[in-house]
């Protein structure tokens, strides 16, 4: 089977000012999941995994009802185990900041990359305000705090900058994906500026994290890619269809608030951080 293709360097297409959407596509760069389990077995994984997200949103009324631990601790299990009945394992390198305002920033690949950073650290999601009309998981996402973008209107930035340091001031993690776009995690795209203003006007550190996506053998994954025209289902069945495939979190040293004067170092070096390779024992989960 022919490696996939890797997207040319040079400005990404479409999108906007500040959250462009990136070259990758699935017919150039996402590979089929191989190697790959049984239809049976991929077909009841879809099932649990399904049966998990709509049991998560059913539930989310009496969740709010607990107090702050063991609320963050329901939230950890239930993405721990919309990841797991995926059939996707998971090592996690370093801390999560455990209390406090902190920006959490990492590469976007796939729709996995949310629960994993919850499973760590739960926090309140920027997304696009497309998200909120997607079925069952655009309700899971307005529930559960997600602050929206729009990204067609560059004039409603400051404001969304300010909506997001007064959540970060107010002691909340915020976890974002500053690529603006979902990549195919062999290509990255550059991590856009405005949203790190916000941590240097709330004063919180950032925290940058990796995350990959291995074979069992080691090799690195596009199969949990969701880019481009690709379809959610299509994305679904890539994930619940691999075999031995592993999620890696490497959770970086948090940049301290005031470490870096203006958006574009603070940017570039949470960027060069959340590139660097894997160091350290980790821990499965």
């Amino acid at each position: 089977m022919p490696a996939p293709r890797r997207p040319a360097a040079g400005p990404v297409r479409g999108g906007s000012a500040w959250l462009p959407t990136a070259p990758c596509s699935p017919r150039d760069c996402v590979e089929s999941a191989r190697p790959w389990t049984g239809v049976p077995r991929a077909v009841l994984r879809l099932a649990a995994l399904l049966a998990v997200v709509v049991l998560g949103v059913a539930l989310i009324p009496l969740v709010g009802l607990l107090r702050d631990r063991p609320r963050q601790r329901w939230i950890r299990r239930w993405c721990l185990a919309v990841v797991h009945t995926a059939g996707v394992r998971t090592r996690v390198t370093g801390a999560a900041r455990p209390t406090g305002g902190v920006l959490i920033v990492a590469h976007h690949v796939s729709w996995l990359d949310i629960p994993l950073l919850a499973a760590v650290r739960p926090a309140r999601m920027v997304a696009k305000t497309e998200v909120r009309g997607w079925p069952v998981l655009g309700v899971l996402a307005a529930r559960g705090g997600t602050l929206f973008i729009d990204r067609d209107r560059l004039r409603a930035l400051p404001g969304t900058v300010d909506r997001i340091a007064e959540t970060l001031r107010g002691g909340s993690a915020v976890a974002a994906f500053p690529e603006g776009s979902t990549w195919c995690g062999r290509a990255r795209g550059r991590y856009r500026r405005a949203l790190f203003q916000a941590a240097l006007d709330a004063g919180v550190p950032v925290q940058p994290v990796r995350i990959r996506y291995r074979c069992a053998d080691g090799t690195v994954s596009t199969a949990p890619a969701f880019v481009g025209e690709d379809s959610l289902l299509a994305s679904l069945w890539r994930v619940v269809s691999a075999r031995g495939l592993v999620a890696e979190v490497g959770l970086c040293s948090p940049l301290p608030a005031g470490s870096h004067l203006d958006r574009r170092s603070l940017a570039d070096a949470a960027q060069a951080a959340a590139g660097a390779p894997g160091s350290g024992s980790g821990a499965h989960l």
